[in-house]
């Protein structure tokens, strides 16, 4: 089957092409806050002169919600167009290869936190508050967990910065691993959005 995968829950969004187990294309890209203006270019590229995608998969966060949001209806948009079967994964299983801790700011002074082991998350991601992350840090310490954070953070010093691709999400798709597939994707969720009143 050939697998379109896309990546844009952080600035720096990734497009791959799998036919089963076997890279076709692969290419990252840095975005900022405007994900769509660079990823239709690239998926542009991946698709020239392929052959008819089977299935769609994209990276579900959690991270930036307009990122992934453009991802899911890119893929929505092959899908209705050409019958494509609809998957997504976390976009935190794919920071890097091995077991670790993933790391991200969820504003409003708290943090997400997960553990992934061998491209799965055994926990998490959490919704962490500020004063409990130092004891989370230390867990993850003692665990000889190195922890991967998206985005520089002043209060995990300890944290070096990784970023998900869609070519490890396409590798996790070829080696089994668990993925939701059905006609609509949601984005990983840690709270209800934070809707802010006009003022009167």
């Amino acid at each position: 089957m050939i697998t379109l995968v896309i990546e844009t829950s952080t600035p720096r969004g990734s497009v791959a092409l799998f036919d089963g187990s076997a890279l076709l294309f692969s290419e990252a890209f840095e975005a900022g806050r405007s994900h769509s203006a660079q990823l239709f270019g690239v998926l542009e590229r991946a698709l020239c002169g392929r052959q008819r995608v089977g299935r769609v998969a994209v990276g579900l966060g959690p991270g930036s919600y307009a990122g992934v949001r453009i991802a899911i209806s890119a893929a929505i948009g092959y899908s209705v167009a050409g019958g494509a079967e609809l998957a997504g994964l976390p976009s935190i299983i794919a920071l890097d290869d091995g077991d670790y801790v993933a790391l991200g700011d969820a504003r409003r002074e708290s943090y997400y936190f997960a553990v992934v082991r061998q491209g799965e998350c055994v926990e998490g991601p959490l919704l962490v508050p500020a004063e409990e992350l130092p004891a989370k840090l230390a867990w993850a310490q003692a665990q000889k967990l190195p922890v991967f954070s998206s985005e520089l953070l002043p209060t995990a010093p300890e944290s070096q910065l990784r970023f998900p691709c869609a070519e490890r999400l396409g590798r996790s798709i070829a080696a089994g691993k668990p993925m939701v597939v059905g006609e609509t994707l949601e984005p990983i969720y840690l709270r209800e959005p934070h809707i802010t009143q006009p003022k009167r």
